[in-house]
């Protein structure tokens, strides 16, 4: 069993081992640049994947809304029901309904054009922030 553990496992590595992983370069003038190990970008990744739900969360009318369903829940006088689960799900839907203007503008004008190859990236990003930036604004005093 060991054996054949051994020779599998040496078949599917071995095609890795003479492989040389290609590594990010980034470069800030032209002719000059940096490489990056691939550990650094499994780092950067994770850390991107990581911070990316509260980004979005915070980013939304998710937490307002869960807030004020917490207190609507406590003001009936009633601790568990309905469950958090629930509250959690409803107010999902209700951000999903909220954001549905600004996902569709962003969709729109930042990236349908990206992908189509008309829009460069950074340029996308400005697009996409305006009216996310707009939908913020609104939500402020």
């Amino acid at each position: 069993m060991i054996r054949w553990m051994t020779v599998l496992a040496g078949l599917l590595l071995a095609p890795a081992a003479g492989a040389e992983l290609p590594m990010m370069t980034v470069s800030g003038d032209p002719g000059t640049g940096e490489s990056y190990s691939l550990t650094i970008q499994a780092l950067a990744l994770m850390t991107v994947l990581t911070l990316l739900p509260a980004a979005v969360l915070a980013m939304t009318s998710f937490t307002r809304i869960i807030i004020v369903l917490s207190i609507l829940r406590q003001a009936l006088g009633t601790a568990q029901t309905p469950p958090n689960q629930v509250l959690l799900g409803l107010t999902l839907f209700l951000t999903a309904f909220i954001m549905t203007p600004t996902i569709s503008a962003i969709n729109a004008d930042a990236v349908q054009p990206y992908l189509e190859g008309t829009l460069p990236a950074d340029e996308a990003i400005k697009a996409a922030m305006a009216p996310m930036r707009q939908f913020m604004l609104s939500q402020t005093r």
